[in-house]
């Protein structure tokens, strides 16, 4: 049924988005909308984000646009559960992040004078210290975000813990200690240490991703990159199993690696 207070446009704004899901959170709008909170659509704002993320890998820009649409969605619907509490608006929430902004760029709306993008990031990092009240290290550690995924949030933590000395002084020396971490898995496996066998596996997954920053490398987007190739290899492997008629499962682990070495090479 039509709604008579609302007016179907040709093109809709940033208002508009407001004012509809205003109306789907309403007594006589959508009931799965209005019984919703932020925790139950929290995964939602996760899978949108990633979403638009894979529009950006794969060079989509009309994908990119209407996924960024979904993760502004996801924005406006949180703002306006807060809104309805009295809390704070989306306008409150344009106002802090233009606030942010301004005062994280001194060197566009200020006097502070920068020679390049290097200097940008150590003054944004500065300000973010001081606007966050993190004086300690310990205080920078713990304010990176839990929620971030493993590898990231190990890379962000590392690196802000390099800033203050915690840092090996070359990659050999994280490489190293990779190898010894690899090491002390292999005995606790040996001795069927089931308690310490998790433990030493996250502590090799943090010292790669240490190995991985040194080196330069994004170990997220690194692992992102290897996954997407041992699934094409995967495939491809696959396929010339269906060439030769023989479907995957009948192959031994002997077959199967000959025909991995002939999709790698």
């Amino acid at each position: 049924m039509k709604r008579p207070d609302f007016q179907m446009k040709e093109h809709y704004t940033i208002q508009d988005l407001l004012t509809i899901m205003a109306v789907l959170r309403s007594d006589d709008g959508c009931v799965w909308d209005r019984e919703q909170d932020h925790h139950s659509i929290r995964n939602n704002l996760i899978e949108e984000t990633y979403e638009a993320v894979e529009a950006i890998d794969r060079e989509d820009r009309d994908l990119l646009l209407e996924e960024l649409g979904d993760v502004l969605m996801q924005v406006v619907f949180h703002a306006q559960m807060e809104a309805e509490q009295g809390h704070f608006t989306f306008d409150d929430v344009c106002d802090g992040v233009c606030q942010k902004l301004i005062y994280r760029h001194p060197h566009v709306f200020g006097d502070v004078t920068v020679e390049n993008s290097v200097q940008v990031l150590d003054n944004w990092d500065k300000l973010k210290q001081v606007e966050k009240h993190q004086e300690t290290l310990a205080s920078r550690l713990g304010g990176v975000s839990a929620a971030l995924p493993g590898l990231m949030r190990a890379a962000k933590v590392q690196k802000r813990a390099a800033g203050a000395g915690f840092c090996y002084d070359d990659v050999q020396g994280a490489i190293r200690d990779l190898k010894s971490e690899i090491a002390e898995l292999e005995a606790a496996l040996e001795n069927r240490d089931a308690p310490n066998i998790a433990e030493e596996v996250g502590d090799i997954l943090f010292s790669a991703v240490n190995v991985s920053r040194m080196a330069g490398a994004d170990p997220e987007e690194a692992l992102y990159r290897s996954t997407d190739k041992f699934v094409a290899r995967v495939s491809a492997v696959e396929a010339l199993a269906m060439e030769n008629g023989t479907p995957l499962s009948a192959y031994t682990s002997d077959q199967l690696d000959n025909l991995w070495r002939r999709v790698k090479e």
